[in-house]
């Protein structure tokens, strides 16, 4: 779901004015098409499709590749094979034999996607013709020169079932899998996308380059360039890297099978160790260029949304079930719909199915409403708003509706649903809400059964001929996100409540302004035995205020085209804000009085404790998230009642079952103020009316107990060894561990940056080279490092995933990599790539508003300004081979690993 635009006036009117205004050069070959709010449609000759977003607002860009083929493309025997074509196209091709190596030395932050009707390939970096020109030339080579070698198909086979093996840890992602496949019992979107274990261990190197020749070609390709860019340069750039490949002689194989009208009902049922129970209920809907379409989006919020949905209140304000969901694709063929049951340990599975088949599917009785379907229509345009107005998001985005049929689909949906009436909604409802079109009960024989209308296309050329969209509207200014002048633009504030702020104003596609508030309380003592309350709290702030409910709370933000989200634990809480100009103050109004006067009501607790203790269950069965918790408690080796002790996941439910409303309520009145609290804004702001707005909504609310940053000294930790089996667990987790004896800042940190990018962190890292590439044992390995700014008690891991029969090769080839490069160090050319991509990456990092808001906030907490950052990269230019050797052997230590493995082993 997207979001409304402000948009290109500024650099349309000078380098992109309209043909009348000014006649723009095309290079060779290259047609002008269409252009649809900015966005412009070219064709080159060999039929290859080019859209051209410029936006200067952010100093990124970001390049899309879309290729129309995804699963529903497969033959008999070829399920996964476009997933498969996706990884091997990163194993390179004879002038790029290394590609993730390359897009780390140039900080590129690269990856590919697969789903039912296309792949698509996309690189978000910091706006750089250089970068930019080589990432188009890699495409274009890609596109037709790329191995497909049987060597590569090897060791790539491991790792996407890893992946699979991945998938098949998710309860909710089996389900969806089996209830697809019994949905449909002839189109191909009833397999999964993973593909059958069978097939992607078995696939025929030559079918697999086949199918690479048959659909990577220039006119079954849409490439989408968007942010900061030189538009005529980038076109002529295009030209040239993608003209010299000829248009195919071949012609694209005629896709025709469509399911026929279900004619009852069906059902699956899927049994496993772990995760807590689910229902789906799953219908037959029209494809995306329906008109249609539009009215089963906004069914989704009317029955699913959160407060305001039917499901919602049937079931979990009625305390049936711990949450619902809704969801339905947008696809070129007919698709689908799915209503989500989650419940929490105690609940009857029975009773949640009966109330959600009832409320689905007997809408007659109580139609939908007016009021309904303007909530959801806001919601749903908010959501595209926000969308629209990042360029990086819409870049991507766009490969949906390219998927759907036709990129301008994007526009024509949010023009269906700005006119889509309740009437609508409700019809298409009874049209598809049937016990005969629907997946998930048993066969009942019936009379005379009720049908959905017959599966239909879409002519898209009448459908869209002279289509338009809105108006032009203008362009943000250009930005340059470097540490100084980020630093220069930056204003700060103290409050005489004792908050801090700290402004950037800039101007942003949109309006958009991105903000961030912390509140931080309690000393060691006064939390002790709080592990869960603050967390709890936290979850309750948006669940209403003492003057408005909670739907009006919600329906104010909608108002407002505005989000809040709350997070927080023990020692604090943090807000995130995304709004525009005109109503952030508004919004800070609304967000101080959540703060200050939530509501706390005993419906709210139970339903977030429900919640709670359904996360704990599902946790609680999972390779992951059971290592990580026994790994943290083996870290922080606390006593019972102190904050900084990990609950383990019994500790937490019984916590969770014992505390009290009222508990919940005392600890808002000792702890929560603006005595401690940093907030942050990035964006299209008024400095005035944003410290005004400060002022107002926090004026005099001091916190009523003291606070005090709660140390965390180093503690020696034994090194040792965890294995949990986790039966019927088809991925395994491995972690390895290690307390440094240094903080953020240190003499060692910039080397210890660096040396951590190299070694398994970066695109081209050792542990990623040697673990996923070459031996191709896991989909994801990487290490990282979590500092602490006060203290020297930091921690250094290594992460991976991979087959519970992989396990000692795994570990094998993460140490050996490990004890070589402390045995022989990085190379010379090694720090070179590594430093090259990784001042990149940080500076990519600068250009996301998120980030910068996060960094204000907490620069303002550490009495830090932007200019460290700046030293940092500073430091990090000047290192010396020498100085990251030396800094990683004084600290990472194997003989003090605690290594920890979960899954489900059978030795």
């Amino acid at each position: 779901m997207r979001a409304a635009l402000a948009l290109f006036l500024m650099i349309w009117s000078l380098a992109w004015a309209p043909a009348h205004a000014r006649q723009v050069a095309l290079p060779r070959g290259v047609t002008e098409v269409t252009a649809v709010e900015g966005i412009r449609e070219y064709r080159l000759a060999n039929g290859l499709q080019v859209l051209l977003v410029p936006d200067a607002s952010k100093p990124t860009t970001t390049v899309n590749m879309t290729y129309r083929v995804g699963s529903r493309h497969e033959s008999y025997g070829e399920t996964g094979m476009a997933h498969l074509l996706e990884h091997l196209l990163f194993k390179g091709s004879p002038k790029h034999p290394n590609v993730w190596a390359e897009f780390g030395r140039r900080g590129l932050r690269a990856n590919g996607s697969t789903w039912l009707d296309r792949t698509n390939y996309f690189a978000s970096f910091s706006a750089n013709d250089e970068n930019l020109e080589w990432y188009l030339r890699w495409q274009a080579d890609a596109m037709v020169n790329s191995f497909i070698s049987a060597k590569d198909l090897a060791s790539e086979m491991t790792v996407v079932r890893n992946e699979m093996e991945m998938g098949e840890n998710n309860p909710g992602r089996v389900l969806l899998q089996k209830g697809l496949a019994t949905m449909y019992q002839w189109h191909n979107y009833g397999k999964s996308t993973i593909g059958a274990r069978s097939d992607v261990e078995n696939v025929d190197i030559e079918r697999l380059q086949r199918f690479y020749r048959t659909y990577y070609q220039p006119d079954n390709a849409t490439l989408i360039v968007a942010g900061k860019f030189d538009p005529p340069r980038t076109l002529a750039w295009i030209a040239d890297a993608f003209g010299a490949i000829p248009r195919p002689k071949r012609r694209l194989p005629t896709l025709y099978t469509l399911d026929p009208v279900q004619d009852g009902e069906r059902s699956v049922t899927v049994r496993r160790v772990g995760g807590v129970p689910l229902a789906y209920a799953m219908y037959h809907m029209p494809p995306a260029a329906h008109p249609d379409f539009a009215a089963v989006s906004l069914l989704d919020f009317v029955m699913a949304d959160e407060p305001s949905g039917r499901l919602h209140k049937r079931l979990v304000e009625a305390g049936l079930a711990a949450g619902v969901f809704a969801f339905s694709q947008a696809l070129a063929d007919p698709g689908f719909a799915v209503y989500g049951v989650q419940l929490a340990p105690g609940q009857d599975l029975e009773k949640a199915r009966e109330a959600l088949l009832d409320e689905l599917e007997n809408l007659a009785r109580r139609p939908v409403t007016e009021e309904e379907v303007e909530r959801a229509r806001r919601k749903w345009l908010k959501d595209w708003d926000l969308e629209f107005s990042d360029p990086e998001r819409v870049g991507v985005a766009l490969s949906e509706a390219i998927a759907a049929g036709d990129w301008r689909l994007f526009f024509l949906m949010r023009d269906r649903v700005r006119q889509i009436s309740a009437s609508d909604v409700q019809r298409v409802a009874e049209q598809r809400l049937l016990a005969s079109n629907r997946t998930l009960a048993l066969y009942v024989p019936t009379a005379s059964p009720v049908r959905a209308p017959a599966p239909e296309r879409v002519d898209l050329a009448s459908v869209l001929r002279g289509y338009r969209g809105d108006p032009d509207v203008k362009e943000a200014e250009p930005f340059d996100a470097t540490p100084r002048n980020i630093e220069a633009r930056t204003l700060r504030f103290t409050f005489p409540v004792g908050l801090q702020a700290a402004l950037l104003p800039k101007s942003t596609r949109g309006g958009v302004v991105t903000a961030r508030l912390d509140l931080r309380f309690g000393t060691l003592e006064t939390l002790r035995g709080h592990e869960v309350t603050g967390e709890l709290l936290a979850e309750l702030l948006d669940k209403g205020t003492q003057r408005m409910s909670r739907q009006a709370l919600h329906d104010e933000l909608d108002r407002l085209r505005s989000q809040v989200q709350f997070s927080g634990d023990e020692r604090g809480v943090t807000a995130w804000i995304t709004s525009r100009r005109g109503e952030l103050p508004q919004v800070i109004a609304l967000v101080g009085e959540m703060l200050r006067e939530p509501a706390l009501s005993p419906e709210a607790f139970e339903e977030v404790r429900r919640q709670q203790l359904a996360g704990i269950e599902a946790a609680s069965k999972e390779p992951g998230a059971m290592l990580d918790n026994e790994i943290a408690r083996r870290l922080n080796p606390y006593p019972a009642g102190d904050v900084r002790r990990v609950l383990s996941f019994d500790e937490r439910r019984a916590a969770l079952q014992r505390i009290t409303l009222e508990e919940v309520r005392d600890f808002h009145r000792r702890f929560y103020g603006a005595s401690q609290a940093q907030f942050s804004a990035v964006g299209d702001l008024s400095v005035d009316e944003v410290r005004q707005a400060l002022a107002r909504a926090f004026d005099g609310w001091r916190s009523a107990s003291p606070y005090e940053r709660i140390e965390r000294p180093y503690q020696e930790v034994p090194p040792g060894q965890l294995r949990l089996v986790t039966p019927d667990k088809q991925n395994a987790v491995l972690r390895i561990s290690q307390p440094w004896r240094v903080k953020e800042l240190d003499r060692d940190y910039p080397a210890l940056l660096l040396a951590n990018y190299l070694l398994g962190l970066g695109g081209d890292s050792r542990l990623w080279a040697r673990v996923r590439e070459a031996e191709g044992l896991s989909y994801d390995v990487r290490s990282s490092i979590q500092w602490n700014p006060w203290q020297p008690n930091s921690a250094w891991s290594v992460r991976a995933i991979f087959a519970p029969q992989n396990r000692a090769k795994v570990e094998a080839a993460i140490r050996e990599e490990i004890d070589r490069v402390l045995k022989e160090g990085f190379r010379p050319e090694e720090l070179e790539r590594g430093r090259r991509g990784y001042l990149s990456f940080r500076r990519l990092s600068r250009a996301q508003d998120a980030n910068l808001a996060s960094a204000l906030a907490e620069n303002l907490y550490f009495g830090r300004t932007f200019l460290v950052s700046e030293q940092v990269d500073e430091a990090l230019s000047r290192l010396t081979l020498e100085e990251v050797n030396a800094a990683l052997r004084r600290h990472l230590r194997p003989e003090q690993f605690v290594v920890g493995v979960a899954g489900d082993f059978k030795d």
